[in-house]
């Protein structure tokens, strides 16, 4: 009998897809985003853990698809930090606004940020994901020894707008438009990131 393995995609049976999300589920709940594995998750699902690899990718594309994350910061920061400097106060901003404008992310995102906020079983991950996929990601572009303290303060200001424009819906803030606020706490990113 050949143990070699042939290409292509991995033996699963039929409701393998199903399974691995319910078991990641529980893995990121137990143990966090950054303590929960791949391998874990396929042993909780019962799969191999290329099966786990073959529907969903990295364990940031597993984790987004647990938790609806309507935005991928690990996937677009990147992309916002490659353009030229002086613009990435705006680009951030503008990005972060334009996605939630778009109904179905702004729902998804609302959801998101009271379950964060309101569960002990939930925070845990979500804050594990952010800070590695996203403060994680800008504190690596970040040529300073405060790079840490720089993103987090990225990710404090944008938390803050977010939720007092789309979650608390303040006015004026709720009401202004989106190229006011760009204009307005895109040099207080800017000033986050260099200055």
């Amino acid at each position: 009998m050949s143990t070699t393995r042939r290409r292509g995609r991995p033996k699963g049976e039929s409701g393998s897809r199903e399974r691995i999300v319910v078991a990641a589920e529980h893995e990121f709940g137990e143990n966090g985003y950054d303590g929960a594995t791949i391998r874990a998750i396929a042993a909780r699902a019962g799969v191999d853990s290329a099966l786990v690899h073959h529907y969903f990718g990295a364990k940031a594309d597993l984790f987004a698809e647990v938790i609806g994350i309507p935005l991928r910061p690990d996937i677009d920061v990147p992309a916002i930090l490659e353009g030229p400097r002086d613009e990435v106060g705006e680009r951030v901003v503008r990005y972060v606004l334009e996605a939630f404008e778009r109904p179905e992310v702004r729902r998804r995102g609302v959801t998101l940020i009271r379950v964060a906020i309101g569960s002990k079983v939930m925070s845990p991950p979500l804050v594990g994901f952010l800070s590695r996929e996203l403060i994680g990601r800008i504190t690596a572009r970040l040529d300073t020894p405060d790079a840490a303290l720089r993103a987090t303060l990225v990710a404090s200001q944008i938390a803050g707008m977010i939720v007092t424009r789309y979650v608390a819906k303040l006015p004026p803030i709720a009401d202004a438009p989106v190229d006011e606020l760009v204009a307005r706490v895109g040099p207080t990113i800017q000033r986050y990131l260099f200055e």
